[in-house]
């Protein structure tokens, strides 16, 4: 399951907890329509899914999809201490899984931990519109257990990597030299090349194209660009390559996109 093929997913989250057991604690054996994720940070516990067994111990991130069969019991000597999300898909998106399996070791960084004790006081103290806040840090961390799985790069990105990624997107348009960013990180052009993709899978040139395609099309799905301007406006003068990369990195032409956005003008 390509979940990044799924950009409209949006998490509701009905049931969130600082779930500190006591040692007879239990899950009944139960089939459950929602999902549940949870990261374990003392304690142990053993979790059956579908049947199979999984333990789970600090620092585990525990995944159990809509659609399965769930039960679970702490260690009596070694209780569990976990902070579990049961949440919805968004309809009509509930059936899509993410893609860990039983129990994920050792992924819970520091990083990771900030976000759910932030998202522990928002949910907590129930400010107006705490749900918006909430959802977006659940999302946060969503996004940095997604990146780790499909990057396998270490987490948290370094500073270096963040100001060059942070200064591509205020000037993705101009010719971005490798060799004069690097000079001006005071790097070595093949260390920050190195650098640059294990902290984001990808080289510094598509990154860059990545940036400026994503930027066209939005451009055009604006309705106030032509191809030509998109192109232009976003770094790339050959209107052919600027063609030829766009589809290649979106799946449909530019052309569609301007013509997708003049069908909704005409909707409005």
């Amino acid at each position: 399951m390509e979940i990044e093929h799924h950009p409209h997913l949006v998490p509701n989250i009905f049931l969130f907890i600082d779930r500190r057991c006591f040692p007879e604690w239990t899950i009944q054996k139960a089939k459950i329509d929602f999902h549940d994720l949870t990261f374990v940070v003392d304690g142990k516990a053993d979790y059956y899914i579908n049947g199979e067994k999984f333990t789970a111990e600090a620092g585990d991130l525990v995944y159990v999809p809509e659609g399965s069969v769930r039960e679970a019991h702490t260690f009596k000597e070694f209780p569990m201490h976990s902070y579990p999300f049961n949440f919805f898909w968004a309809e009509p998106h509930n059936h899509i899984h993410l893609p860990f399996k039983g129990v994920t070791k050792k992924v819970i960084t520091k990083e990771i931990l900030g976000y759910i004790r932030e998202f522990n006081h928002v949910w907590m103290s129930k400010q107006p519109f705490y749900h918006i806040q909430a959802r977006a840090l659940f999302e946060l961390i969503l996004h940095r257990l997604l990146s780790n799985y499909y990057r396998k790069a270490p987490m948290p990105i370094d500073p270096r990597i963040k100001k060059l990624t942070e200064y591509i997107a205020e000037h993705y348009s101009e010719n971005l030299s490798i060799a004069e960013l690097a000079e001006w990180l005071q790097l070595h052009p093949v260390y920050l090349g190195r650098l640059f993709k294990q902290s984001t899978g990808t080289t510094i040139k598509e990154y860059v194209k990545r940036i400026r395609i994503n930027n066209a099309d939005m451009m055009l799905s604006s309705g106030d660009f032509t191809v030509k301007n998109a192109a232009e406006m976003c770094g790339i003068d050959d209107i052919y390559y600027f063609s030829k990369l766009f589809k290649e990195m979106k799946g449909y032409p530019p052309s569609a996109a301007r013509k997708q956005a003049g069908l909704k003008h005409l909707l409005e």
